[in-house]
């Protein structure tokens, strides 16, 4: 499939701070899919979208948790957030949707219909 000149639009990540920063349209998308504070306690003082672009900062980069630029939120608030999203299975649902999303924005289907495995690969699952 060949890119159009909306793909290059859509996938034009210019004026970001950062490449792995959300985007509004990738924000929209998955803010429902993140708890908001819980009622009584203390109010949220973090922004949670720096919050998740620091964790996809630090996936995309590969970056240490240490070495967080600063203008993103403290390691270990970012760290927090992401322990705690991954044992409840939000980093698994926001995957999902951007995932979904992706597929669909180059003209797929939302799951893949086939899956390809070469020789070396079924060698490599037979052995270990």
């Amino acid at each position: 499939m060949a890119w159009t000149a909306e793909h290059r639009r859509a996938a034009d990540r210019r004026g970001l701070r950062y490449p792995s920063d959300l985007t509004d349209a990738e924000w929209a998308l998955v803010a429902p899919l993140i708890r908001p504070a819980k009622h009584g306690g203390r109010p949220r003082r973090v922004d949670i979208r720096e919050v998740l672009n620091a964790v996809f900062y630090v996936l995309s980069t590969g970056c240490q948790w240490s070495a967080l630029p600063k203008d993103l939120p403290p390691k270990s608030t970012v760290w927090d957030y992401f322990s705690r999203w991954e044992w409840e299975g939000t980093i698994e649902r926001l995957h999902h949707v951007l995932y979904v999303a992706v597929r669909e924005q180059a003209g797929r289907e939302a799951s893949p219909t086939t899956a390809i495995i070469d020789s070396q690969t079924a060698k490599a699952a037979q052995k270990g």
